[in-house]
């Protein structure tokens, strides 16, 4: 130890102390090598990195790390059940069919509270998993137009802010890590915000993450070739309600007249067509918190969300629930059949979680300030022995952000519900190479890649048509890549042209003379577009800018269009991560321009 403490000379005072204090906390391997084979320089190094990490971790610093994960490890290895004594029930919550009077109804009284909505991007990482060396949100969300997600998502704000913002400028925040934060700004910039205010956008960046641990007793882990360095995890996207907390987001918004908040993830291109069915069902049933949902099968590998009741205490909340948890619960619990569907339905009356939000602002910003944000930690180590002393490799404590339910106290816990809708209309994230995808394929599971992302938002759009009354063929199925996708007709409606189903009545207002064929493109942007009567067999691009108006009126059009072409080969990540270009041979365009600017 007098070694150890000479070697300490080179320290401020603060990091002397976090040393002394970690030796103390069982982590004096940290500095082993101190005394005799490490530089004044190493030492600092790895002194600057434990006082950042200390600091970053809200819950008690470092020594709140290791009591919290050695708590945690200790209840992983006895197998405690973090659900005993909790009995789940159906939660409370609404399911709609879209074109159904109820879905009409409900997202009308939703619409005009799009203009109070503030938006939060949990912008997940780099898209290493799907070939791609930048960030997600910078992937097009489709070929045809090759908008990028981050641009979508601001021109789904734009449009909602003109149509329902009543003047007020709707803001958006974008949860960044270390990896994303300069690749996320550079991309707004180099796109001028892609019409977004810079005031408008807060960027909030989580730290460098966790310490990983290396046995029970939580040993935080140095890099195995530099000692000076600790090994770090990602502690989840749950740190983003503390962020929300910690940057005075949350309370900000409040001020400046923002009444719902959401939170949604990177690659989503189907995000927001149900936000107003939301916000209609959480004004109608008074939410804190509202989860979109999709219909779920009775033991389905996605987690379920459940209504919980304390058996002693009497308190409830209502929570994602993990799949291989549900069922034996629901078996301890007296309902000995467990996860079943449901005879009239189909499905299990516990619906699937997609980590889409909706939170009314006031109770969600008190709920921050008394609480910072915190949520509840877990910990899932994969263990090498029987005895369960043993890590294959490194673990980390994490939190997720559908746990906020866990914060809320009294009246307040039973205001949370859940928005189902099926997954072709509101889910179809992008995240999977596409040799992982053509696995998951395979065993009758969303593939979750570039093309099938694409595919479902086409197929979205033709849904919401065909349940208006119009004539749209479907393409037979294709193969990319080793992925089956539906290729077609390419539908691309811009936000400002249509945001919501209920918005496609006023463009397609006689849908019954719409007619669409199978290998078709429609490309739509312009708030002031009427398409009264249309028949498309190839490529139309109708592109108005703001106060421009075109109405699209016995229209035939029959050309080459444009096609998907096979490309295994290709050097290009986006058309690699796909297996296909566009081949664009021929289109007519409607347009009425300010200036020079096009959506192509």
């Amino acid at each position: 130890m007098e070694d150890l403490q000479r070697s300490l000379t080179v320290l401020s005072d603060p990091q002397k102390a976090l040393v002394r204090k970690l030796c103390s906390l069982g982590q004096s391997h940290l500095f082993a090598k101190w005394p005799c084979n490490t530089s004044p320089t190493s030492r600092r190094k790895l002194a600057t990195q434990l006082q950042e990490l200390d600091e970053a971790y809200a819950d008690g610093g470092l020594e709140g790390y290791i009591n919290n994960a050695k708590r945690l490890l200790s209840d992983s290895r006895e197998g405690v059940n973090p659900l005993e004594g909790w009995e789940p029930s159906v939660p409370e919550g609404e399911r709609f069919d879209l074109g159904t009077k109820e879905f009409e109804e409900t997202e009308s009284a939703g619409r005009p509270e799009l203009g109070k909505v503030g938006f939060v991007l949990v912008a997940g990482g780099l898209g290493e998993r799907l070939g791609y060396s930048s960030i997600k949100v910078g992937l097009p969300t489709e070929m045809a137009t090759e908008t990028c997600y981050l641009q979508y998502y601001i021109e789904y704000i734009l449009a909602v802010q003109v149509k329902y913002g009543e003047g007020k400028r709707l803001p958006l925040c974008i949860m960044t890590s270390g990896d994303t934060n300069e690749k996320t700004a550079k991309l707004l910039r180099k796109n001028n915000y892609f019409g977004m205010q810079k005031s408008q956008i807060t960027i909030v960046q989580q730290g460098q993450g966790v310490p990983a641990l290396m046995d029970n007793n939580a040993k935080m882990v140095l890099e195995e070739n530099d000692s000076s360095k600790i090994v770090t995890k990602p502690h989840g996207h749950g740190d983003v309600h503390a962020l929300l907390y910690t940057h005075g987001v949350a309370k900000r918004w409040l001020s400046d007249g923002i009444e719902w908040l959401t939170l949604f993830q990177d690659t989503n291109g189907l995000a927001f067509h149900t936000l107003p069915l939301m916000l209609g069902v959480s004004k109608k049933l008074d939410l804190i918190m509202n989860s979109l949902a999709v219909p779920r099968k009775a033991k389905q590998a996605i987690g379920g969300i459940a209504k919980l009741k304390h058996q002693t205490t009497g308190e409830y909340k209502t929570l994602n629930v993990e799949y291989n948890q549900l069922d034996p619960l629901l078996r301890a619990t007296g309902n000995l059949d467990g996860d079943v569907n449901d005879e009239k339905t189909g499905y299990s009356p516990f619906p699937g979680n997609i980590n889409q939000l909706l939170f009314k602002l006031d109770a969600y910003s008190d709920a921050l300030n008394r609480t910072k944000g915190l949520m509840p930690e877990f910990v899932n180590p994969k263990y090498k022995d029987d005895a369960k002393t043993v890590f294959k490799k490194p673990t980390r404590l994490e939190c997720m952000m559908q746990d906020f339910p866990t914060i809320l106290e009294g009246e307040d816990a039973k205001r949370v519900g859940f928005t189902s809708v099926s997954a072709d209309l509101c889910f179809s994230p992008v995240k999977n190479a596409t040799s992982d995808g053509a696995e998951l394929q395979a065993q009758n599971t969303q593939p979750g890649t570039a093309a099938s992302g694409e595919a479902d938002q086409f197929g979205a759009v033709r849904k919401i048509l065909v349940s208006l009354g119009c004539h749209v063929e479907t393409a037979s199925e294709e193969t990319y890549a080793g992925i089956q996708v539906v290729p077609g007709p390419a539908i691309v409606i811009k936000p400002n042209a249509a945001c919501c189903p209920g918005e496609y009545h006023r463009l397609f207002p006689t849908p019954d003379k719409v007619k669409i064929s199978a290998n078709s493109t429609l490309i739509v942007r312009g708030s002031e577009v009427t398409i009264e009567s249309l028949d498309l067999d190839g490529t139309l691009v109708v592109d108005a800018d703001e106060n421009k108006s075109i109405v699209v009126k016995d229209k035939i059009v029959k050309n080459e269009g444009w096609v998907k072409v096979a490309d295994d080969s290709s050097d290009d990540e986006i058309i690699k991560m796909r297996g296909y270009y566009i081949l664009r041979k021929e289109a007519d365009w409607i347009e009425e321009k300010n200036n020079s600017c096009a959506i192509l």
